[in-house]
């Protein structure tokens, strides 16, 4: 059975040595289209490119919808977990995201803390939401 994220990421931002790569697919499945409900899942992987250790402490998001319709989501740690990512490691989560309308989009930050405890802000890459033509009824 193949992996709905058996392509490559799409969207990558890097800040400070540290890359956020995002894959994101819609899940008609789980989506409820004539109750005006639309779903996707997304693919998370953070590589820590530094020379140092980082903890993933907190995420932010900004999710817009396609009526302009913003939703901030902060809340510690992503999925229930707070990582610490030695030089080179990488760490993998999958998510989704619901919104009422076909189209939208998603951004953010995510807070860790190095080696000395000092904050560092991470960019998430912005990236669309948006459900095939055939699934916008």
């Amino acid at each position: 059975m193949a992996n709905i994220f058996d392509h490559l990421f799409q969207h990558t931002a890097i800040t400070d040595g540290v890359a956020v790569r995002v894959a994101v697919n819609f899940m008609p499945e789980q989506s409820q289209v004539d109750a005006g409900r639309w779903f996707w899942v997304y693919h998370i992987r953070i590589e820590n490119r530094r020379h140092d250790a980082i903890q993933l402490q907190r995420r932010h998001w900004r999710i817009t919808d396609a009526r302009g319709a913003v939703n901030l989501v902060d809340g510690e740690g992503v999925v229930g977990e707070t990582p610490l990512l030695q030089p080179g490691d990488t760490h993998d989560y999958v998510s989704g995201c619901p919104l009422s309308t076909p189209h939208g989009s998603m951004e953010g930050f995510y807070t860790f803390t190095d080696d000395n405890g000092d904050p560092l802000e991470v960019r998430i890459p912005f990236f669309p939401l948006a459900a095939p033509a055939e699934e916008t009824r």
